[in-house]
């Protein structure tokens, strides 16, 4: 028979860096979810990961209190920050340019986001992440 879901969770968590701590453990811990066992699991998953990227976490927790967690790549803005060099974005995007990206690093943030965009192909991929950019003061040279 199969388990009955109870609910969906979603969480951003720092790649490697699962700890029962704020905001991470009060979020499980009020669902009925093993803090120390989803710290594992999603610290040993995320192991190949870069260490402290933000990871998009979806949990299903179900009726026997065991769990399944969907981790997503790093949002955009992230990967263009890093490719910027950046600590933020712009405080007036589309008067003030914060920094700038070349169309390879925009592909290479595309082919690494792929997997969870709506996109057919690495060139309408790309459009999106050059729409992030533009949303971030960041220009596409």
């Amino acid at each position: 028979m199969a388990k009955k879901l109870i609910g969906k969770l979603k969480l951003q968590v720092k790649a490697g860096q699962a700890n029962p701590s704020p905001p991470v453990g009060p979020a499980l811990g009020q669902r009925g979810i093993n803090i120390m066992e989803f710290c594992k699991a999603f610290n040993a998953k995320t192991a190949d990961m870069e260490p402290g990227a933000p990871c998009p976490t979806v949990i299903s927790y179900y009726q026997d209190k065991s769990f399944t967690m969907e981790i997503k790549t790093p949002p955009a803005s992230y990967y263009l920050k890093k490719a910027a060099k950046l600590k933020g974005g712009s405080k007036k995007p589309g008067h003030d340019v914060a920094g700038s990206v070349t169309i390879k690093q925009v592909k290479e943030i595309a082919e690494a986001k792929m997997p969870d965009l709506n996109a057919n192909d690495v060139e309408a991929a790309m459009q999106i992440v050059m729409g992030s950019a533009r949303s971030m003061g960041i220009e596409v040279k």
